[in-house]
Protein backbone atom coordinates (compact mmCIF):
# COMPACT_ATOMS: atom_id res chain seq x y z
CA UNK A 1 0.00 0.00 0.00
CA UNK A 2 1.12 3.53 -0.78
CA UNK A 3 0.51 6.47 1.56
CA UNK A 4 -0.21 9.71 -0.30
CA UNK A 5 0.94 13.13 0.90
CA UNK A 6 -2.57 13.86 2.20
CA UNK A 7 -2.48 10.77 4.39
CA UNK A 8 -4.86 8.66 2.33
CA UNK A 9 -3.77 5.11 1.62
CA UNK A 10 -3.72 3.91 -1.96
CA UNK A 11 -4.65 0.25 -1.98
CA UNK A 12 -3.60 -2.53 -4.35
CA UNK A 13 -6.69 -1.67 -6.38
CA UNK A 14 -5.29 1.82 -6.98
CA UNK A 15 -8.05 3.51 -4.97
CA UNK A 16 -7.32 6.09 -2.27
CA UNK A 17 -9.02 5.73 1.11
CA UNK A 18 -8.46 7.11 4.61
CA UNK A 19 -6.37 4.89 6.87
CA UNK A 20 -9.38 3.73 8.89
CA UNK A 21 -10.92 2.20 5.77
CA UNK A 22 -7.77 0.94 4.09
CA UNK A 23 -6.91 -2.39 5.70
CA UNK A 24 -9.86 -4.13 7.38
CA UNK A 25 -11.93 -5.74 4.58
CA UNK A 26 -15.21 -5.11 6.41
CA UNK A 27 -14.42 -1.44 6.98
CA UNK A 28 -13.23 -1.06 3.40
CA UNK A 29 -16.47 -2.54 2.06
CA UNK A 30 -18.51 -0.27 4.35
CA UNK A 31 -16.54 2.78 3.21
CA UNK A 32 -16.76 1.90 -0.48
CA UNK A 33 -20.45 1.00 -0.60
CA UNK A 34 -22.32 2.60 2.27
CA UNK A 35 -20.65 5.31 4.37
CA UNK A 36 -21.60 8.80 3.25
CA UNK A 37 -24.52 7.75 1.06
CA UNK A 38 -27.93 9.32 1.80
CA UNK A 39 -30.24 7.45 4.16
CA UNK A 40 -33.77 8.77 3.69
CA UNK A 41 -36.04 6.05 5.07
CA UNK A 42 -37.31 6.03 8.64
CA UNK A 43 -36.17 2.53 9.56
CA UNK A 44 -32.71 3.03 8.11
CA UNK A 45 -32.26 6.35 9.85
CA UNK A 46 -33.52 5.00 13.18
CA UNK A 47 -31.03 2.14 12.88
CA UNK A 48 -28.15 4.55 12.20
CA UNK A 49 -29.08 6.69 15.21
CA UNK A 50 -29.15 3.61 17.42
CA UNK A 51 -25.87 2.21 16.13
CA UNK A 52 -24.10 5.56 16.45
CA UNK A 53 -25.31 5.64 20.05
CA UNK A 54 -24.04 2.14 20.71
CA UNK A 55 -20.71 3.12 19.16
CA UNK A 56 -20.05 5.86 21.75
CA UNK A 57 -16.77 4.97 23.48
CA UNK A 58 -16.12 2.06 21.11
CA UNK A 59 -14.73 1.64 17.61
CA UNK A 60 -17.04 1.64 14.61
CA UNK A 61 -15.41 -1.59 13.49
CA UNK A 62 -16.77 -3.25 16.64
CA UNK A 63 -20.29 -2.06 15.86
CA UNK A 64 -20.05 -3.03 12.21
CA UNK A 65 -19.02 -6.58 13.10
CA UNK A 66 -21.92 -6.82 15.52
CA UNK A 67 -24.49 -5.25 13.18
CA UNK A 68 -26.05 -8.56 12.07
CA UNK A 69 -26.55 -9.49 15.74
CA UNK A 70 -27.95 -6.02 16.47
CA UNK A 71 -30.43 -6.37 13.64
CA UNK A 72 -31.53 -9.77 14.88
CA UNK A 73 -31.88 -8.55 18.46
CA UNK A 74 -33.76 -5.37 17.57
CA UNK A 75 -36.20 -6.82 15.02
CA UNK A 76 -34.24 -5.36 12.10
CA UNK A 77 -34.62 -1.97 13.80
CA UNK A 78 -38.33 -1.69 13.12
CA UNK A 79 -39.35 1.34 15.22
CA UNK A 80 -42.88 -0.03 15.61
CA UNK A 81 -41.61 -3.31 17.02
CA UNK A 82 -38.86 -1.91 19.24
CA UNK A 83 -41.22 0.72 20.65
CA UNK A 84 -43.22 -2.15 22.12
CA UNK A 85 -40.28 -3.83 23.83
CA UNK A 86 -40.90 -4.73 27.46
CA UNK A 87 -38.75 -5.30 30.53
CA UNK A 88 -38.44 -8.90 29.41
CA UNK A 89 -37.02 -7.73 26.09
CA UNK A 90 -34.55 -5.52 27.91
CA UNK A 91 -33.43 -8.51 29.97
CA UNK A 92 -33.10 -10.57 26.79
CA UNK A 93 -30.94 -7.89 25.19
CA UNK A 94 -28.72 -7.58 28.26
CA UNK A 95 -28.06 -11.32 28.02
CA UNK A 96 -27.25 -11.20 24.28
CA UNK A 97 -23.47 -11.52 23.91
CA UNK A 98 -23.72 -10.64 20.24
CA UNK A 99 -24.50 -6.98 20.89
CA UNK A 100 -23.15 -4.25 23.17
CA UNK A 101 -24.68 -5.11 26.53
CA UNK A 102 -25.00 -1.63 27.97
CA UNK A 103 -28.26 -1.05 29.82
CA UNK A 104 -28.39 2.69 29.15
CA UNK A 105 -27.73 2.26 25.43
CA UNK A 106 -30.30 -0.53 25.15
CA UNK A 107 -32.87 1.62 26.89
CA UNK A 108 -31.97 4.51 24.61
CA UNK A 109 -32.69 2.39 21.54
CA UNK A 110 -36.15 1.56 22.91
CA UNK A 111 -36.74 5.17 23.93
CA UNK A 112 -35.66 6.37 20.50
CA UNK A 113 -38.08 3.98 18.79
CA UNK A 114 -40.93 5.49 20.78
CA UNK A 115 -39.70 9.00 20.01
CA UNK A 116 -39.54 8.07 16.31
CA UNK A 117 -43.18 7.03 16.37
CA UNK A 118 -44.12 10.24 18.18
CA UNK A 119 -42.54 12.30 15.37
CA UNK A 120 -44.75 10.83 12.65
CA UNK A 121 -47.62 13.30 13.09
CA UNK A 122 -45.07 16.12 12.72
CA UNK A 123 -43.68 14.88 9.43
CA UNK A 124 -41.48 12.04 10.63
CA UNK A 125 -37.90 11.35 11.65
CA UNK A 126 -36.40 11.71 8.17
CA UNK A 127 -37.67 15.25 7.55
CA UNK A 128 -36.86 16.20 11.13
CA UNK A 129 -33.22 15.13 10.85
CA UNK A 130 -32.59 16.29 7.30
CA UNK A 131 -33.76 19.83 8.02
CA UNK A 132 -30.37 20.26 9.72
CA UNK A 133 -28.40 19.64 6.53
CA UNK A 134 -25.91 22.52 6.29
CA UNK A 135 -25.54 24.87 3.35
CA UNK A 136 -21.94 23.80 2.79
CA UNK A 137 -19.77 20.79 3.54
CA UNK A 138 -16.22 20.47 4.86
CA UNK A 139 -13.44 19.84 2.34
CA UNK A 140 -10.75 18.13 4.40
CA UNK A 141 -7.43 17.48 2.73
CA UNK A 142 -6.18 15.42 5.68
CA UNK A 143 -7.81 13.44 8.45
CA UNK A 144 -6.74 16.12 10.95
CA UNK A 145 -8.98 18.58 9.12
CA UNK A 146 -12.13 16.48 9.57
CA UNK A 147 -14.39 18.14 12.17
CA UNK A 148 -15.88 16.15 15.05
CA UNK A 149 -18.97 18.32 15.40
CA UNK A 150 -20.58 21.37 13.85
CA UNK A 151 -23.11 24.08 14.52
CA UNK A 152 -25.70 21.91 12.80
CA UNK A 153 -24.84 18.77 14.77
CA UNK A 154 -25.16 20.73 18.02
CA UNK A 155 -28.56 22.02 16.90
CA UNK A 156 -29.68 18.56 15.78
CA UNK A 157 -28.60 17.08 19.11
CA UNK A 158 -30.58 19.66 21.06
CA UNK A 159 -33.64 19.24 18.86
CA UNK A 160 -33.65 15.45 19.15
CA UNK A 161 -33.22 15.60 22.90
CA UNK A 162 -36.23 17.89 23.13
CA UNK A 163 -38.18 15.23 21.24
CA UNK A 164 -37.19 12.57 23.76
CA UNK A 165 -34.20 10.94 22.05
CA UNK A 166 -31.19 9.71 24.03
CA UNK A 167 -27.51 9.13 23.22
CA UNK A 168 -27.65 11.83 20.54
CA UNK A 169 -24.82 14.15 21.59
CA UNK A 170 -23.29 16.66 19.13
CA UNK A 171 -20.29 14.46 18.27
CA UNK A 172 -22.50 11.39 17.81
CA UNK A 173 -24.84 13.41 15.61
CA UNK A 174 -21.97 14.70 13.49
CA UNK A 175 -20.89 11.10 12.96
CA UNK A 176 -24.47 10.37 11.90
CA UNK A 177 -24.43 13.31 9.49
CA UNK A 178 -21.22 11.99 7.95
CA UNK A 179 -22.56 8.45 7.69
CA UNK A 180 -25.82 9.43 5.99
CA UNK A 181 -24.32 11.95 3.56
CA UNK A 182 -25.62 15.15 5.17
CA UNK A 183 -22.02 16.33 5.09
CA UNK A 184 -19.20 15.02 2.92
CA UNK A 185 -16.07 14.46 4.99
CA UNK A 186 -14.42 12.11 2.53
CA UNK A 187 -10.86 13.39 2.14
CA UNK A 188 -10.32 15.43 -1.00
CA UNK A 189 -8.05 12.75 -2.49
CA UNK A 190 -10.40 9.87 -1.64
CA UNK A 191 -12.02 7.98 -4.49
CA UNK A 192 -15.34 8.39 -2.65
CA UNK A 193 -15.30 12.19 -2.49
CA UNK A 194 -18.61 13.54 -3.80
CA UNK A 195 -20.18 10.07 -3.96
CA UNK A 196 -23.34 11.08 -2.09
CA UNK A 197 -24.52 13.14 -5.04
CA UNK A 198 -25.60 15.88 -2.61
CA UNK A 199 -22.38 17.85 -2.93
CA UNK A 200 -21.55 17.45 -6.64
CA UNK A 201 -19.04 20.28 -6.70
CA UNK A 202 -17.41 19.51 -3.36
CA UNK A 203 -14.50 17.69 -4.95
CA UNK A 204 -13.37 20.79 -6.79
CA UNK A 205 -11.84 23.60 -4.68
CA UNK A 206 -13.32 26.96 -5.52
CA UNK A 207 -10.97 29.80 -6.56
CA UNK A 208 -9.41 31.53 -3.60
CA UNK A 209 -9.93 28.57 -1.23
Amino acid sequence: MEIAASGVVVGPDGLARPAWAATDPLMREYYDTEWGLPVTDEQGLYERICLEGFQAGLSWATILRKRPAFRAAFADFSPDTVAGFTDADEARLLADAGIVRNRLKIRAAITNARATLALRPEGGLVDFVWQFRPAATPRPATFAEVPTQSEESVALSKALRKKGFAFVGPTTMFALMEAIGMVDTHLMDSHRRGSSGLWPHSAVPTPGN
